[in-house]
């Protein structure tokens, strides 16, 4: 039996007040914010039985509403980046805003991650909507969107639906940043990660995919067996892992499929993911820099967590051989991730 609860949590100026639900089943206990739809916390047990926060957060509402990094936000209308903020839909174009170099991230910059959502009970577990009115942040058409999480046992899911009155890009994600020592500690070099992909996406030097599907064998980023994060951090060119994994091909059917395996050995504690999405971008937190003041007074810091953004291929607007990113009228958006917390 999951038991779920809610509570005020705060007061946004001009947005109006955030809820806190929590959902607590035998082995976990989450956190998820009606502000940005973001997990907040997830406590899980160790091989001993001691249970602890593994995803990266604020103590306190301020923290979310300043933050720059999507921690454990649903991230919207499009998840990862468009290069030059711009594409072509029906033969009209579309110019976003840039806020990550020369390139459009994470939906603009006011994003699903600052709107408040409206938050329903559902059985295990809470549902939030949203209404993305037509021209937000640039994009085309009014967009309904939802995202539901249950917990059963060990198993979060995240299953994420849309509909909108225009043809629009769509690709929905969650930004948890995880680190299974704790979400404190110091680094992820200690956690062993496999990720169950034959290919992955070269990027250039703004971080946007070149168009090569490229074979991970033979290549640092051969990750279908398990391998050492922090060995394998220092052979992998730039400042660490930003890439997505492509899990399926153009054209496969929709079908849940298993993406990646972190272990952490000296807690025991295992985070499972599968998802219906085409791609995972693994993540392992190039950008933090210590700035960033998280919860109990932890300084997050580079490589201090990893993520798992279970997602359509970056750019995919702009790339004709990637998977179709486009939501059309009449048609519904769905996906579905699971995390699966575990222990060895």
């Amino acid at each position: 039996m999951t038991q779920v609860s809610h509570q005020q949590w705060g007061e946004v100026s001009s947005l109006g007040s955030v809820d806190l639900w929590i959902l607590q089943s035998s082995q976990v206990r989450v956190e998820v914010l009606t502000l940005g739809a973001i997990i907040r916390s997830v406590c899980s047990r160790g091989k001993h039985g001691q249970m602890e926060d593994v995803v990266l957060g604020y103590d306190d509402l301020e923290g979310y509403v300043s933050d720059k990094r999507y921690l454990g936000a649903v991230v919207g209308r499009v998840a990862n980046r468009i290069a030059r903020g711009h594409f072509v839909v029906e033969g009209k174009d579309y110019q976003l805003d840039i806020n990550n170099g020369p390139n459009a991230l994470h939906g603009g910059l006011r994003g699903f991650n600052k709107a408040i959502w409206l938050a329903t009970a559902v059985e295990s577990g809470v549902q939030l909507s949203l209404t993305s009115p037509d021209g937000d942040q640039g994009y085309p058409g009014e967009v309904q969107v939802s995202v539901t999480y249950t917990l059963q046992g060990e198993t979060l899911t995240a299953e994420y639906q849309a509909r909108s009155t225009k043809t629009t890009p769509i690709n929905l994600t969650n930004h948890s940043y995880f680190n299974l020592a704790g979400q404190g500690a110091a680094d992820i070099y200690d956690h062993e990660v496999s990720i169950s992909a034959q290919s992955y996406l070269p990027v250039d030097d703004t971080s946007i995919p070149t168009g090569e599907i490229r074979a991970v064998e033979g290549s640092p980023f051969d990750l279908r067996k398990p391998v050492l994060i922090g060995s394998r951090l220092k052979v992998i060119p730039g400042p660490g892992f930003d890439h997505n994994f492509c899990l399926s091909s153009p054209g496969d059917p929709w079908t849940r499929k298993h993406a990646a395996r972190v272990c952490h050995p000296a807690s025991g504690r295992v985070l499972e993911v599968s998802t219906s999405q085409p791609g995972v971008q693994f993540y392992t937190a190039n950008f933090l820099d210590g700035s960033i003041t998280g919860k109990g007074g932890a300084r997050y810091r580079k490589h201090s967590s990893f993520c798992l953004e279970t997602q359509n291929w970056p750019d995919a607007v702009n790339q004709a051989s990637f998977p179709d990113c486009l939501l059309r009228p009449g048609e519904e958006y769905r996906h579905i991730t699971c995390f699966i917390f575990t222990t060895v």
